[in-house]
């Protein structure tokens, strides 16, 4: 099951469990942001979070359970207390949009097991007009309750369609995105777009826009490295033009373009993307996202891989 098919098949089954149990464009404006990226002014800080903290993705964790027959959503109190002890900060799951107060649950749970609120993934329809609007108050309404409970990031990803999107609904979508942006910020939330492969199809023309179109204040960039890696962008080239929007990271690791089982050496250089996240003083929540596909060489528990790869982070960025 990929992560789409995952994440709107298990968010909501996670986090009910929780209730149950308690081309690319070419512009003067591109060229501001190009100049841009490396100003350490223009980095965002979420209220009420202290970095640096380092999270896991729950994405990965509910893959493990699959593998064995389990469900995440039974074993959430159980994952919690083994990323604490392996020395994480934060879980990072998908926002509830269907029942908000299941989200401010999930805090009271980590908090249990010794972790912080911190940020959502979530993802949703806004390249159509009406659609976009009802993502946005979706999202917004949610955010609000997570926001009560001391959640600052939420990631979002619009929704794929199949094809590549047009230049009317890119400007529908980046417009639903000002709106979330704006929607957020209201209740101390910092919007970070996540991308997949499909927004970098076409020179990247989506991913691009998504950020072309729409000011840094409002819109900011949860980098997942490797997702931007695979889409043909370089990493370090991705820093140097949108580095000064980074709110969040997800941080995975491959070999020979296939994902590791843990956060190592690999295809990606992370030695150089440490040094210009320090440099310029990024902002620092680092969320370990273990996911596997079909290739992925599995040799250790989920236990043993986050134990790894939390290792690794505090070798590589300091943290």
């Amino acid at each position: 099951m990929n992560r789409r098919c995952f994440l709107s098949r298990s968010g909501a089954a996670l986090l009910g469990a929780v209730a149950l149990q308690g081309a690319e464009p070419t512009s003067s404006k591109d060229a501001d942001a190009k100049s841009d990226s490396t100003k350490k002014k223009d980095t965002y800080v979420p209220p009420h979070l202290v970095p640096p903290l380092v999270g896991s993705q729950l994405y990965g964790w509910g893959q493990y359970y699959d593998r064995s027959g389990k469900k995440l959503s039974e074993h959430l109190d159980e994952t919690f207390r083994a990323l604490r002890g392996l020395g994480y900060d934060y879980a990072e799951a998908t926002l509830d949009v269907v029942n908000p107060d299941n989200n401010a649950r999930l805090a009271e749970r980590m908090s249990k097991a010794g972790l912080k609120p911190v940020s959502f993934y979530t993802g949703g329809a806004v390249h159509v007009l009406g659609k976009a609007t009802e993502t946005v108050e979706r999202i917004g309404r949610a955010a609000r309750e997570a926001a009560k409970a001391g959640f600052g990031i939420v990631n979002f990803n619009p929704d794929p369609i199949g094809r590549d999107k047009t230049d009317p609904e890119l400007a529908i979508q980046a417009d639903a995105l000002r709106d979330l942006g704006e929607e957020l910020a209201s209740g101390g939330i910092k919007l970070g777009i996540h991308h997949h492969t499909p927004e970098l199809r076409n020179g990247a023309k989506e991913f691009h826009s998504n950020f072309t179109q729409c000011p840094g204040t409002q819109v900011g960039f949860c980098y997942d490295v490797h997702w931007v890696f695979r889409g043909g962008i370089q990493p370090l080239e991705c820093l140097r033009r949108y580095g000064s929007r980074v709110v969040s990271w997800h941080l995975r690791q491959s070999r020979e373009r296939i994902w590791w089982e843990d956060l190592d050496s690999g295809d990606i250089d992370y030695r150089a993307i440490a040094d210009f996240a320090t440099e310029h003083q990024l902002p620092q929540f680092y969320t370990v996202e273990l996911a596997l596909e079909g290739g992925t060489r599995i040799t250790r528990d989920a236990v043993a891989n986050h134990q790894r790869s939390r290792e690794y982070v505090r070798s590589m960025f300091g943290v």
